[in-house]
């Protein structure tokens, strides 16, 4: 059974539970961060792969091992990560205000930090689309004092949701009405890219959801209505599975959300939920980062079918 502090709560789906197996518990593979962030799964390394920004390091976890090394120290103060379409590391980059992509072996290369000539504020998570285009969010987190990155003033003066081109490498902002845009993930078709605001961290009374934009052939916007409405701190990094549906960071656990935006249930968790992965072999395992903790989570078997 799962521990008595993370526990499975069906809301609207009464076979949430089921998406579990339950017996396997839960087992916590670090407890050394002090905020940890943007995990990825790296199927070649079999291994996990994620972020503890304030200690300016990016940690790995050995599946066949069970062993966790340090995997880039300094980091740049990294927060979000991911993988593009030809398996190579993109990390977001507070302390240097960058986005930045690595070839196992090669050295770093910068694929954004400017925008209309001036610095980027903090790349915050990025996802890959299938046409290679790059959508990342650009929050003020890394720059608002020196726990995440370096203080500085916003030359942009503003938050935006970006995409670099894959063809021209030209970065251009897609979506300038957020007010701190942080997760981003599309569904499975790609036709709907989900963005998350935690304006609230800023403004009074400021968003805590998830926004939801249709995607046509042109990389085009529309739409951008609320999907999900946070009730327990903030929505931070999320992904969405192969049946559509979203699986969400809070304040008090990880939140999964149908295509329709009715929550099926959640993930109770003893510290604030930052991000999640889906990976190990076969996907079956839920990998949380929560506050100083990364948890794995096994997921039965046929979850996805």
């Amino acid at each position: 059974m799962l521990p008595s502090d993370l526990q499975l709560q069906p809301l609207d789906y009464q076979g949430f539970e089921r998406l579990f197996r339950a017996e396997q518990g839960v087992q916590c593979i670090d407890r050394s961060c002090l905020w940890a962030e943007g995990p990825v799964y790296l199927a070649q390394l079999e291994s996990l792969v994620w972020s503890d920004i304030p200690q300016n390091r990016m940690l790995r976890w050995h599946l066949p091992s069970q062993t966790t090394s340090v995997f880039r120290s300094p980091s740049n103060f990294s927060n979000g990560n991911t993988l593009d379409t030809a398996g190579r590391l993109l990390t977001c980059e507070h302390g240097a205000r960058r986005l930045v992509r690595q070839q196992w072996g090669q050295p770093v290369e910068v694929l954004a930090s400017t925008w209309n000539g001036k610095r980027l504020n903090s790349p915050n998570d990025v996802v890959v689309a299938r046409d290679g285009g790059i959508w990342f969010t650009d929050p003020t987190y890394g720059i608002d004092g020196d726990y995440e990155g370096y203080p500085a003033e916003s030359e942009i003066g503003a938050c935006h949701v970006y995409r670099i081109d894959p063809q021209t490498r030209r970065c251009e902002a897609m979506i300038t009405d957020l007010v701190r845009p942080n997760g981003i993930a599309f569904n499975p078709g790609q036709t709907l890219l989900y963005v998350s605001d935690t304006g609230g961290t800023h403004v009074p009374g400021g968003p805590r959801h998830i926004r939801v934009f249709s995607v046509d052939g042109a990389n085009q916007l529309s739409d951008g209505r609320v999907f999900a409405q946070c009730t327990h701190g903030y929505f931070d990094g999320f992904r969405v599975d192969a049946r559509g549906r979203l699986w969400t960071s809070a304040g008090d656990g990880v939140y999964c959300y149908s295509q329709e935006g009715l929550c099926l249930g959640k993930i109770c968790m003893p510290q604030t939920v930052a991000n999640l992965e889906f990976g190990g072999v076969g996907r079956n395992d839920l990998f949380v980062c929560a506050t100083h903790a990364v948890y794995r989570i096994r997921m039965a078997h046929d979850w996805q079918a």
